[in-house]
């Protein structure tokens, strides 16, 4: 027996298709890459607005700049590829680690308190659906196409 992916295989393992083309998985949906995705912004959410109210900042602010990095689609006015990178740019961890770190390296919890509000955004964005942006376009994205 060959350990080759033939192309009908290789679409049943990366789709819900069995080789003879029906519907179904042998893995369960909430096991499957854009499920547990999903599971982790909701985890990333959760864990940044618990840690927001341990250290008693305003709920105003956080309101406030909850979606301020979603302006970052102000980037799609330049096309599409350049629009993907400034909106990837702003939708990863390093940019709120980093705020984060001098937040905490410089005493201010102010600072603190935007990098938590960027990751609960960015965590409430993965829970919904919106991932990661392809130069193709905004709709299609590594959670999937929206």
């Amino acid at each position: 027996m060959s350990a080759k992916l033939t192309d009908t295989n290789k679409k049943a393992a990366f789709t819900d298709q069995n080789e003879d083309g029906t519907r179904g998985s042998a893995v369960p949906r909430f096991l499957r890459p854009a499920a547990m995705l999903r599971a982790e912004g909701a985890t990333l959410l959760a864990m940044s607005a618990l840690l927001y109210w341990s250290n008693g900042e305003s709920w105003v602010l956080f309101a406030l700049l909850l979606l301020v990095p979603d302006l970052s689609m102000l980037g799609y006015l330049a096309g599409p590829r350049v629009g993907a990178a400034v909106y990837n740019a702003f939708h990863v961890y390093p940019l709120p680690a980093a705020v984060g770190a001098f937040g905490l390296i410089g005493g201010s919890p102010v600072t603190m308190a935007v990098a938590l509000i960027w990751f609960a955004h960015i965590g409430m964005d993965r829970t919904v659906g919106y991932g990661l942006k392809y130069p193709s376009g905004p709709k299609d994205t590594h959670l999937d196409r929206v």
